[in-house]
């Protein structure tokens, strides 16, 4: 009996150490230094909250660009996060893949098909695509929006990130704040 008072004491302790006060000062500490980022990167119009810069949304209309597919659940749900497990000899994943890349060469593109537009991420919510994959959309969002594909092109030029540091990673679109940037420039006739 002498022994478990110590290891109560101990368990006790360190659930109060770790378990609030760590995590409470490392939120804390968050919330007054990158407050954007510890709430979600939230983008918010007009007072609503359309979306996060780190999770992808679906577009699937003729008049926005298309992200790469989702495996997270039904579209990108964010509590189903994960990649569709499928093996390279899988015959679902191969039948999708073949229905995403019919889905483009119905727009009519007949170039070589980023491999990011017919393949999920491995989490499954991937907000970006490559500077590729967004230019192979061009000419499909300009035809919808009936506007020039010169200005489209500067949107997505406007809005490929560069890789971290210069070095670290690929250039990349976010797809939800080009198509809320081609949405503010270029809105939607009725």
């Amino acid at each position: 009996m002498s022994h478990l008072r110590p290891a109560f004491v101990l368990i006790a302790l360190f659930t109060l150490l770790l378990g609030v006060a760590y995590p409470l000062s490392i939120t804390s500490i968050a919330q007054l230094a990158f407050p954007y980022q510890a709430n979600g990167s939230m983008i918010e119009r007009n007072g609503d909250i359309v979306g996060s810069t780190l999770i992808g949304q679906s577009f699937s209309r003729p008049e926005y660009f298309w992200p790469r597919p989702s495996a997270a659940g039904d579209g990108y749900n964010a509590s189903a996060s994960s990649g569709s497990n499928y093996g390279p000899t899988s015959r679902a994943l191969a039948e999708r893949i073949q229905a995403d890349a019919a889905r483009i060469r119905a727009t009519g593109y007949e170039g070589v098909i980023p491999a990011d537009l017919i393949t999920a991420s491995g989490s499954g919510l991937d907000p970006h695509i490559s500077p590729a994959a967004a230019d192979i959309q061009i000419a499909r969002v300009a035809a919808a929006r009936r506007i020039n594909t010169t200005e489209i092109a500067t949107l997505v030029e406007q809005h490929t990130q560069a890789p971290f540091l210069g070095v670290l990673g690929e250039p990349v679109v976010n797809v939800l704040e080009l198509n809320l940037a081609l949405d503010e420039h270029h809105p939607l006739s009725p």
